[in-house]
């Protein structure tokens, strides 16, 4: 067995040195890492440190933190990470468009390298050999896990008790019952969902039926269009060098921006998001997301960058997009490649500058407005009015010499 198999087959085991005695835990306060922290004592006789990692909208912390030293981890911290989230991945992502599939804003792709930057962190802290998730068989988040440990250090362990101990939601909630874990969740409502500052992700129960509506109760952060206000809203975003940076005029922090466009984009009832997902195991899954901040902003980089970048530039950059888009989906945040792309995306904002007027209406976003210093929209050379400055006389010409190639090919095809 070569090295990378045998380091592959000692993380799947998981901790077998007894000198580990601590584990690091990727903790969400939810029923699976809250069932783990017993699970990993009883199964390995370890001691869990709970690492609890704000990325944005994370409720109840502390209540989080305390139930996690109640079910028995011998530590458990909280992780401000709002800002370096805004700034160090979701910065690049919008620079990038990023989009998977044209419709997903990566919500939870983007803050697992984040999450896994944190726990190396914890895991050399602490003194821990090895770190835990909670991710299953089946779901796209074990890659992104396990890739961004190994890839930010390859000589801890990785744990990952859903992929060892095949229970179902059904049966971690009689687990948790058992043995008096606390869970805010009942088997008649078993969505299963993750949130933070770029969106929030909604899975299982009555969703995994692609053919059904999604249940209104699935819904947390937007209105439902048809309840939406009968006015529209307008938005003004302001980038600096594809930053943005004030909304309506006023200069705002980045986490205060993100927050407030989606505040307002949700409550008329834009962002919601209902897709078959490829995902990266194989399987099709039906995924509901709601990213009214997120598809906005996006949505609002995009027309100050088609005003402000030439056409070959903008047109070269599309499918690079999207590769940044798979490779973070796919796990790869930190693959030399992802260094490379996010080089070129930062290269390209900088004369990303400019105003966008966004306009909501019943569950609709539309650009309404666009401007800029750098506009490369020149009125006299787009009017057909009497400002009129293009050259006439030299569009004959042009027109020859672009189509010399196919008139050439066509008198040889004869």
């Amino acid at each position: 067995m070569n090295k990378a198999a045998n380091a592959s087959a000692n993380a799947a085991k998981g901790p077998t040195n007894a000198v580990d005695k601590k584990v690091v835990l990727a903790y969400s306060g939810g029923l699976d890492t809250s069932v783990m922290i017993a699970w990993i004592k009883e199964k390995y006789g370890l001691s869990t440190v709970a690492v609890l990692i704000d990325a944005g909208r994370a409720a109840g912390l502390e209540e989080h933190r305390q139930k996690a030293l109640t079910i028995g981890a011998v530590e458990a911290v909280v992780v401000d990470a709002k800002e370096e989230f805004a700034q160090d991945f979701i910065l690049p992502a919008l620079a990038a468009n990023a989009l998977y599939e044209d419709k997903y804003v990566l919500v939870s792709a983007l803050s697992r390298p984040l999450i896994c930057k944190k726990m190396v962190e914890a895991a050399h802290e602490s003194g821990a050999g090895t770190i835990a998730h909670g991710c299953t068989a089946k779901g796209n988040d074990q890659v992104r896990f396990d890739l961004g440990i190994r890839s930010l250090d390859p000589s801890l362990k990785i744990l990952a008790p859903a992929r060892e101990w095949n229970m179902t939601r059904e049966q971690a909630l009689d687990y948790a019952a058992e043995r008096g874990i606390p869970i805010p969740l009942k088997k008649d409502s078993p969505y299963s969902i993750d949130e933070n500052l770029w969106g929030r992700t909604v899975e299982c129960g009555p969703l995994e039926d692609p053919w059904l509506d999604p249940p209104e109760d699935a819904f947390a952060v937007t209105a439902a269009p048809v309840a939406a206000p009968d006015e529209p809203a307008y938005m003004e975003i302001t980038f600096e060098a594809g930053v943005p940076a004030a909304l309506n005029g006023m200069k705002l922090p980045l986490v205060d921006l993100i927050n407030a466009v989606d505040a307002l984009a949700g409550a008329h009832g834009y962002g919601r998001v209902d897709m078959m997902e490829n995902r990266l195991v194989g399987i099709k899954s039906r995924e509901v997301y709601e990213t009214p901040g997120a598809l906005a902003l996006i949505m609002a980089h995009k027309e100050i960058e088609d005003i402000t970048l030439p056409r070959e530039l903008l047109h070269f950059k599309r499918p690079l997009e999207q590769k940044f888009a798979d490779m973070t989906y796919n796990g790869g945040w930190y693959d030399p490649l992802m260094d490379a792309l996010r080089a070129f995306m930062a290269e390209t904002q900088k004369r990303v500058s400019g105003d966008v007027r966004l306009k909501f209406f019943k569950g609709s976003c539309t650009v309404s407005g666009r401007k800029s210093p750098n506009s490369l929209y020149d009125f006299g050379l787009a009017t057909y009015g009497g400002e009129d400055a293009f050259s006439h006389d030299a569009a004959t010409g042009f027109c020859e010499l672009w189509g010399l190639p196919l008139e050439v090919w066509a008198k040889k095809s004869k």
